[in-house]
């Protein structure tokens, strides 16, 4: 059986000796048949399972349109888990995850399925000991949130039954396609469930990097003094991927590289980077300082001077020839969806005034990388200024997120030997060689808060808005005025309209 008390890295960070074991409880995963959930939910819980942060009256409820028994649903889970889990497989957990795996067959507006699934988290709450704790993870498109939340409600199954259990509903992105479509769904899911039941899944916030930008900034005197106006020149923000659409065709076209990953994952980035501090790690001050600063953000008056869009054609990438996009299965061949985005931002507070913000995000670029660089301005020195140091680069802080996970400086240092003359060096922390305990992947992270009920890394609706009210504007001068995404080559790092962005304020792109 798995130790508890193992080393752990989701041990309670404020008592090291402590582990936060989640309560006997039930999770219900709707879309158990999807990408997400056979490479990263099933085998997340098994870890969990594994590490002991789960306990042995853990329920795990599949619901589909699959014609599976119980056994069949089972073996499903084991391939999965055995392919994709981080932990080793062990059979004696094995055994104990797998005697509370049950599947319930149904449509999402099939009144007969969610008799059935009652039933089946009534038995759970008997014989499994679940005690009545139940948390409903939608993995579906966003169209049929809606369906499913009415058919929980009309079934008793969103409300408390006794004063011991909760009900809890997770929602995986995209939370709308803009700010009007956003709002309906937030008030369609609390309209069932309540606010603070809610957890809107954005699973970059569950990454340890991204959680260590706050320890960065807060728990480091030399940073802080320095993080402002004053000091910085400008950030730049990167989520690159070297990959395509691959199968998400169906998902991807019409929605894009802006609407999929800048208004959830590099805006929760801008936030956490610019925040203030918060008084504490509780939901409502994170939350708070957050809504702030997305609140501050200001869009540039020429929006598409300051945007652009690519869109990657075809070509070699890794000694590979690959497909342009519009040659994608099921991709139209005049599809003006956007494979690459990127767009400045400023932030009217008195901390970032008259920095800019410099978001990007693309497919088939020159590496998988998501970075947050913090550049300083050049210093006024004197020093050294006839050696060098006209051609000396800025110091910049990078957090690399992925996948190489850590923190890199770059400062000037002297050369050896007679000149005064000054060199960038770097400086290089990395989460593999400075922690012995490994970082644990953002899922476990995130469904274990779902069962501990502790939600300061879900954005809550009011973040989700302010948003997409930064993002709207863009998107609707890309189609008030049909600016049509810049071929790119696989492989680059972008269309030329992306440098010309940066041109304009006399800066350039960071090479990661």
């Amino acid at each position: 059986m798995p130790d508890n008390n193992a080393r752990n890295p989701l041990r309670d960070p404020r008592d090291r000796r402590l582990v936060r074991v989640a309560a006997p409880s039930a999770l219900v995963l709707f879309g158990v048949t999807g990408d997400l959930a056979k490479k990263k939910l099933l085998p997340a819980m098994y870890d969990l399972v594994n590490r002991g942060l789960l306990p042995p009256s853990f329920a795990l409820v599949g619901f589909g349109r699959r014609d599976w028994s119980h056994e069949q649903f089972r073996e499903v889970v084991r391939e999965s888990v055995e392919a994709h889990a981080r932990t080793p497989f062990q059979e004696d957990v094995w055994r104990q995850f797998a005697s509370g795996v049950r599947f319930v067959r149904g449509e999402f507006d099939e009144d007969k399925a969610y008799e059935a699934l009652k039933a089946t988290l009534k038995e759970l709450d008997v014989h499994a000991g679940t005690r009545g704790n139940h948390a409903f993870y939608l993995s579906i498109p966003p169209k049929a949130f809606e369906t499913v939340c009415q058919q929980l409600a009309d079934h008793g199954l969103a409300q408390h039954e006794n004063a011991a259990g909760w009900r809890r509903v997770v929602i995986e992105k995209p939370f709308g396609h803009d700010l009007a479509s956003a709002s309906e769904l937030n008030a369609i899911v609390e309209r069932v469930f309540p606010a603070d039941s809610v957890f809107r899944i954005d699973h970059y916030l569950g990454k340890e990097t991204v959680q260590n930008i706050l320890a960065l900034r807060f728990a480091n005197q030399m940073f802080e003094p320095l993080w402002n106006s004053r000091y910085v020149d400008h950030v730049q923000i990167t989520m690159a991927e070297d990959i395509g659409i691959g199968s998400r065709a169906g998902y991807y076209d019409g929605v894009g590289a802006a609407r999929d990953v800048i208004q959830n994952h590099l805006l929760q980035l801008l936030a956490l980077t610019t925040m203030e501090e918060p008084l504490s790690f509780q939901a409502h001050h994170m939350r708070a300082e957050k809504a702030k600063v997305l609140a501050s953000v200001v869009v540039p008056e020429d929006l598409a001077a300051h945007s652009a869009l690519g869109q990657y054609g075809a070509g070699l990438q890794g000694g590979q020839r690959v497909r342009a996009f519009h040659q994608e299965q099921d991709i139209p061949g005049d599809s003006r969806t956007e494979t690459y985005a990127a767009l400045r931002l400023d932030i009217n507070n008195r901390r970032w005034a008259g920095v800019p913000f410099y978001l990007r995000a693309g497919k088939r670029l020159g590496r998988r990388v998501t970075e947050i660089a913090v550049q300083f301005k050049n210093s006024p020195n004197l020093l050294f200024g006839d050696n060098g140091h006209e051609a000396l680069g800025q110091n910049v802080i990078v957090i690399r997120i992925q996948p190489d996970e850590g923190v890199t400086i770059r400062l000037g240092s002297k050369v050896p030997g007679t000149q005064s003359e000054i060199r960038d060096v770097t400086m290089d922390f990395g989460y593999g060689h400075s922690f012995t305990e490994s970082s644990p992947e953002a899922y476990e992270r995130l469904i274990l808060d779902v069962l501990l009920g502790e939600p300061p890394l879900f954005p809550d609706h009011e973040e989700v808005e302010l948003s997409w009210r930064i993002l709207d504007p863009f998107e609707q001068c890309w189609e008030q005025q049909e600016i049509k995404p810049e071929p790119y080559a696989p492989g680059s790092w972008g269309p030329a309209a992306a440098d010309e962005l940066l041109a304009r304020d006399g800066r350039v792109w960071r090479r990661p």
